[in-house]
């Protein structure tokens, strides 16, 4: 098998190259002190790295290759960034490189000093054909070394997603609280109608909600105005009141709506119809000033569930799903998932990504207590790593089996993830 350099990274990373001594191939002594840091941007592999080569001591970087002729390949003998390369690590050594000063860098082949096993056991990782990597053998490994490794994934997950936040304020120029409400506003497009809600954010600023915030009707116009829905004719009287309102506000505030084929309402339950989470979204508005600000200051887990609870939304939505289209019974109030899902993407996240910008761990911490206290999400993704054996017992977990699929499964980077490493060294 062909294996990547990423291969021989690992390798090296974690000194699996054996007890024996190390040589150059110029036969000088390799005495390893600091192997380096890997190295993720441009430049050479490990970073910082420092070896006594023959009795000297060396200070620089690791370029490992699966040729040594690789480095031409990839035209290193053109970038000074190597100058300070000082091993050259590789599989086959089928050529000399040499610096830009035409000093010569030594050598080190690793073929033959890792356990044959290390190989085989990436193999059927790699070559797995599972719904993941190691879904016929994550069950081998202990669940506390798995739990453990999944409440650093977990963690990685959230600062992930506050480079998201971060750069949406900076777009917003560091306004917390508008940001907080075009992440809330996307929040409530629930994935299959997150981009339209998104953007209709964008086009209606929070400071002109809140200008409006006496006045639920208004407040309705306006996003339902903005929504696309106010373009027919309507047969209602509700509609129709807000059709006269957003035809005003529309004028006044030089608005443009987005366009009404955006929405998907084909094969959903009507409680997950666009109108009615805009409903319930426009009624959280009317019903929660400073919204972001509440959510930072109340530590009672039960009290932010009641922001959600009990929304007051129009009573006209409780006989229709969509304008002119009548019905019964209509379920007026976001669903115990539905809630959990807003505490967990946005709530928990913006705890995360402002405790962290301002330096509030004890807003981070909220923020991992929330996702704990809450219970795991249930979806196919997860339910293949709970088939396969893997213990979630909050969302703080279920997230972090995302972030695993995501970052590491999907790409097959067994060789940066616990798990995978822990599989690898099996004997």
């Amino acid at each position: 098998m062909r294996f990547p350099e990423e291969f021989l990274h690992f390798i090296w990373r974690f000194k699996l190259y054996g007890v024996d001594q190390l040589y150059t191939e110029a036969a000088e002594l390799i005495e390893v002190i600091q192997c380096g840091t890997l190295n993720k941007n441009a430049g050479p592999d490990f970073l910082h790295a420092k070896l006594v080569v023959d009795g000297t001591v060396w200070v620089g970087s690791i370029e490992i290759h699966l040729n040594a002729s690789d480095w031409l390949v990839h035209q290193h003998q053109h970038d000074a960034a190597y100058d300070n390369v000082i091993l050259h690590i590789v599989y086959v050594n089928d050529r000399p490189i040499y610096r830009t000063d035409g000093t010569l860098i030594p050598v080190l082949v690793i073929k033959g000093r890792f356990p044959i096993a290390l190989l085989t056991n990436y193999e059927q990782l790699i070559l797995s054909a599972n719904n993941f990597p190691c879904e016929k053998q994550v069950k081998e490994v202990d669940g506390l070394f798995v739990e453990n490794f999944l409440t650093r994934v977990a963690i990685e997950r959230l600062v992930c997603k506050s480079q998201d936040v971060y750069d949406q304020l900076n777009a917003l120029k560091g306004d917390w609280d508008e940001t907080f409400y075009h992440f809330m506003a996307k929040n409530f497009g629930f994935k299959i109608n997150a981009a339209p809600m998104e953007m209709l954010a964008r086009s209606l600023p929070q400071q002109i909600l809140a200008r409006h915030k006496d006045n639920s009707l208004q407040i309705e116009a306006l996003l339902f105005g903005q929504a696309g829905f106010l373009a027919q004719k309507f047969t209602d009287d509700y509609p129709q009141r807000l059709k006269r309102e957003y035809r005003f506000l529309k004028r006044k505030y030089r608005l443009n709506s987005v366009d009404t084929s955006l929405w998907k309402f084909m094969r959903m339950r009507p409680q997950n119809f666009p109108t009615l989470r805009l409903a319930q979204f426009a009624a959280l508005i009317i019903n929660s000033n400073h919204l972001f600000s509440k959510i930072i200051i109340i530590k009672d887990y039960k009290m932010i569930v009641q922001l959600f609870e009990h929304l007051p939304v129009n009573a006209y939505w409780k006989t229709h799903y969509h304008f002119n289209k009548a019905t019964e019974n209509v379920n007026l109030q976001l669903g115990k998932e539905s809630i959990d899902n807003i505490l967990i993407n946005t709530l928990s996240l913006f705890l995360f990504a402002y405790g962290k910008y301002i330096d509030q761990y004890m807003l981070v911490n909220r923020a991992i207590e929330l996702q704990e206290k809450l219970p795991a999400e249930h979806n196919v993704i997860i339910k293949q790593y709970v088939d396969a054996g893997v213990q979630v017992k909050s969302a703080y977990f279920s997230q972090a089996l995302l972030q695993l699929r995501r970052s590491y499964c999907s790409s097959k980077k067994c060789l940066n993830c616990g798990i995978g490493v822990k599989l690898l060294n099996r004997p």
